[in-house]
């Protein structure tokens, strides 16, 4: 982002911290993408990825007054929502995190023959595309919270190594490494169970039954298929230094992100449009 961006930017935080509400919308509205799609890869659900937006851009509005323009704007909310969620409880998978292993044991030896027709007249390619996005979602939490974080900012949103290592309090040098190492894991399991991203024998449309019976995806509830795609370009200016770090950037085009529930959009426009939002410019 350019001198003349940060300016403007910093002028518009200066608006908004002195009560100037169309700024601070303005403000919101710039990062709630960003937000809820970190969000939904680090915890897995749409429902749970909803509710920590609206925790990050509360505390966002709460902390604006200590932005201070050391970085940019859009690197100070990363690190303000990495933070939140590394430490976020409340997610369906922090009690009960899956793993590889038992991704892999699940589709080596999950009786999907046995399922019934479950698809309630929804199309099974659809409910299959579902499947997809929804399964590959679920298995980033078979890593560890931090190489989670790390695989997100370096696939997803193609940050720049240095503003990742600022974001995540490492080296650039460090966050390189452990993004090839975590890349690599991930493409290996992949290659070797997905039919779909890699040579193995799951194909999702043989699973959809399964899937819904083990209740991973609802015919009635379709979140991802839904959802409507954007391109991370339309939230920040991407760098794509990272982009060759392996060589394996085809193997993760599940990573797509998506506008922000209008559910969410509308839960935030609320809070600022209540009097609550007057308390919190003065704390």
């Amino acid at each position: 982002m350019n001198k003349n961006n940060n300016e403007e930017l910093q002028a518009l935080v200066d608006k908004a911290t002195a009560g100037d509400k169309k700024a601070l919308e303005m403000l919101v509205t710039g990062v709630q993408d960003i937000v809820f799609n970190l969000s939904l890869r680090m915890l897995g659900t749409f429902a749970d990825a909803e509710d920590a937006t609206q925790d990050i851009l509360l505390k966002m509005i709460t902390h604006l007054s200590s932005f201070r323009g050391d970085s940019s704007f859009t690197t100070w909310v990363f690190s303000i929502a990495a933070n939140h969620l590394k430490n976020y409880k409340k997610h369906m998978f922090a009690r009960f995190a899956p793993s590889f292993e038992y991704y892999g044991d699940d589709i080596e030896n999950g009786k999907i023959q046995d399922v019934p027709d479950l698809t309630q007249n929804v199309e099974k390619a659809i409910l299959a595309e579902e499947l997809k996005m929804s399964c590959t979602n679920v298995m980033l939490q078979c890593l560890d919270v931090e190489s989670r974080c790390i695989f997100i900012l370096g696939t997803m949103f193609k940050i720049d190594s240095r503003i990742a290592g600022d974001i995540l309090d490492m080296t650039p040098e460090a966050y390189r490494q452990k993004l090839s190492r975590i890349r690599k894991k991930m493409a290996d399991f992949l290659g070797q169970y997905c039919g779909e991203y890699g040579d193995g024998r799951c194909k999702c449309k043989d699973r959809v039954n399964y899937a819904i019976q083990n209740h991973r995806i609802n015919p009635l509830q379709l979140d991802y298929m839904t959802a409507t795609e954007i391109s991370v370009e339309t939230m920040l200016d991407v760098k794509n230094a990272m982009e060759d770090i392996d060589g394996l950037s085809q193997n993760f085009s599940f990573c797509k992100p998506y506008q922000s529930p209008e559910r969410t959009k509308q839960l935030i426009q609320e809070f600022l449009d209540s009097t609550q939002l007057s308390i919190i410019q003065r704390s």
